[in-house]
């Protein structure tokens, strides 16, 4: 590995030509600062010409790097991959579509050289329609509430990244279900937040995620970072059981205490039937909290994350 080499990794996926467009754009930006990168062109699974104009693109420019997954996999799991094959002493994951200016990567690279080891970009405004900003608005706003990872104000999707979180990502965190800007966020490292407006870019805002890899792209964020739904359960067989003791004391309070003509206008067996749905109840969703927190650790276990990391001197 060589001290200074900036890693980019291009997440392709029907890319084309856009991807020899934005490598000599990048070149020549990156040429011109004295930046020193590696161009890994990660492809997931096309089916078009897009692998072979990478490779192509690889016989002629020595920095370029090219790889195809055996299927589509999204491309959290493209990232995932350049990470375990990227050489450089830091990395970024990109797109191909021009929504983040590539201004921002030498912005990036210079807070690196300072010392940062995580810059993540985040979108200040964004030209994207009313809905799209409205449905991602509401849903890191609903993840920064019940998730135990905080997104920053208009979301992120990518990130720059030290060697030493290269590694960290590339060997020691499971990969499966995951989105690795949550992993990235979970590390730590004191984060820097780089502000910036995203365009249109060459999509004119239109996302190639279908809606159902986006629902599934949110369950599995919100489900790997949050055990809101275990503690929700939990929490509501509590409640249910405090409220059958409850239940229990006010009937034996009336009954002993109270007007006997409480009793005149209930159906007969119905207080019992209450008070037994009730507390079973309780019981059936808190055992079934009780569960699910051990096998949430389970899972935290299986899935083989670092207990605590030590930051390099």
């Amino acid at each position: 590995m060589q001290n200074k080499i900036l890693s980019l990794i291009l997440l392709s996926y029907y890319s084309g030509q856009r991807i020899p467009t934005a490598f000599y754009k990048i070149k020549e930006l990156l040429d011109r600062e004295n930046i020193p990168f590696e161009f890994i062109v990660m492809d997931d699974g096309s089916k078009d010409d897009s692998y072979k104009i990478a490779l192509d693109l690889e016989k002629n420019e020595p920095n370029v790097k090219a790889y195809q997954l055996s299927k589509n996999y999204t491309s959290h799991y493209s990232i995932f991959a350049g990470l375990t094959l990227c050489n450089g002493a830091c990395a970024m994951p990109m797109v191909d579509d021009e929504q983040q200016p590539y201004s921002t990567i030498v912005e990036m690279y210079r807070l690196w050289e300072k010392g940062a080891k995580v810059i993540i970009p985040h979108r200040v405004t964004r030209d994207d329609s009313w809905s799209s900003r409205f449905l991602s608005e509401t849903y890191y706003k609903i993840m920064n509430s019940l998730s135990e990872v905080s997104f920053p104000i208009g979301g992120a999707d990518l990130y720059f990244i030290d060697r030493e979180l290269i590694d960290l990502l590339a060997n020691k965190i499971h990969h499966i279900k995951t989105s690795s800007i949550i992993e990235v966020l979970r590390l730590g490292f004191d984060p820097i937040y780089l502000p910036y407006n995203r365009p249109l870019g060459l999509n004119e805002g239109k996302s190639r995620w279908s809606f159902r890899k986006k629902v599934n792209l949110a369950k599995d964020t919100f489900f790997t970072s949050s055990t809101f739904p275990i503690r929700l359960i939990l929490n509501l067989g509590l409640f249910f059981s405090f409220f059958s003791f409850f239940l229990i004391c006010f009937y034996i309070y009336i009954y002993f205490f109270g007007n006997n003509s409480f009793w005149k206008n209930t159906l007969p067996g119905w207080t019992s039937l209450v008070v037994f749905i009730s507390f079973f109840s309780g019981l059936i969703l808190f055992s079934i909290g009780v569960l699910a927190e051990y096998i949430w650790r389970i899972y935290e276990e299986v899935k083989a994350r670092p207990g605590f990391i030590v930051k390099k001197k």
